[in-house]
């Protein structure tokens, strides 16, 4: 097995697409991060008198006619100052770089997808090239057991994904961790080993889809295919689920935040009756009448397990059995 392992491991890494996208895995995140530190960077003192130069015409006119900048005329230097934070103060306002606000709403959620899409397609390129050349006979030929043949490349294609994945995550938040401290930004206490969690959750989900890739590419037997059935799945399906009016706890979305951030919170439906006077007063967290649930992390990846088990399952039975050309 270990001889096979490394063969698959040889034709995976002479793989040009396969080694193009896992470039773009490393570059799109390098550049995500510097696109955080440009937009995020500290005013300098150039900078804010060069806009205050710029609106100082502005500036006049509000003083001179307040209620035109919706500002109550009061006395002069009050105005000025009233002028000049109505105009200045968007100018001069950055966004705020945190670890926590990176994995909340923030650029985290971005490297996860990033990386997720380039990794899952590595390993539909990977198998779907044995595919469409015709060379997986060939293989065969020197490894008739099949059910090995699936799992060494199955193997390789999750360890790759996984280590790149871990890599470029650690490398992202462990970025945006000494650019905090570079500026002396206050860092909360955990924040670092959380958003590396973060990170690593993300990882295993990446490495997850980069096998179901992998398993779905090997039972249709056409990376088309599966792009089409993955499509489907991640926004058709998103949208089939919201149109039937079922609960945000079965959306794809939803469940790939359970696991990533540990955790989510949906909106769910309420009973007509909690909508009365006195059931408003009981809509407390956890009750039957609070609209708001949490989505553990462990549902989020029972979610995708049994779908990933379920196409796994698939893709070894039609390795084994069907005729291959």
């Amino acid at each position: 097995m270990r001889s096979l392992l490394a063969v698959e491991l040889t034709r995976l890494r002479w793989r040009r697409a396969v080694v193009l996208l896992l470039l773009l895995a490393v570059a799109i995140p390098a550049v995500q991060l510097a696109a955080r530190a440009w937009t995020t960077r500290p005013i300098s003192e150039s900078e804010i008198a060069r806009i205050r130069a710029g609106a100082q015409e502005q500036i006049s006119e509000c003083v001179q006619h307040p209620r035109r900048y919706g500002i109550p005329p009061r006395i002069q230097e009050r105005a000025q100052r009233e002028c000049e934070r109505s105009l200045l103060d968007w100018q001069l306002r950055r966004d705020a770089l945190t670890l926590t606000g990176e994995r909340t709403n923030g650029s985290g959620v971005g490297v996860v997808a990033v990386l997720t899409a380039l990794l899952l397609l590595m390993g539909t390129t990977f198998v779907g090239h044995d595919w469409n050349t015709g060379s997986m006979s060939n293989q065969l030929l020197f490894e008739p057991r099949r059910g090995r043949v699936w799992t060494a490349k199955a193997m390789v294609v999750t360890a790759v994904a996984l280590v790149t994945a871990a890599v470029v995550s650690t490398a992202y938040w462990l970025g945006v961790w000494g650019l905090m401290l570079a500026r002396d930004l206050p860092v909360r206490g955990g924040s670092l080993t959380d958003s590396l969690a973060f990170g690593l959750r993300g990882a295993g989900f990446a490495a997850a889809a980069a096998l179901g890739g992998f398993a779905l590419t090997t039972l249709f037997r056409s990376t088309v295919a599966t792009m089409g059935v993955l499509f489907a799945v991640t926004v058709a399906g998103g949208l089939f689920v919201a149109m039937l009016g079922i609960s945000e706890h079965w959306q794809p979305q939803k469940n790939v935040a359970a696991i990533v951030k540990n955790g989510t919170i949906y909106y769910r439906d309420v009973p007509q009756s909690c909508y009365r006077r006195e059931a408003q007063q009981q809509q407390r967290e956890g009750s039957p009448c609070d609209p708001t649930a949490t989505l553990s992390a462990a549902s989020g990846t029972g979610y995708y397990g049994v779908a990933l088990l379920v196409a796994m399952g698939a893709s070894t039975i039609s390795f084994r059995r069907r005729d291959i050309a």
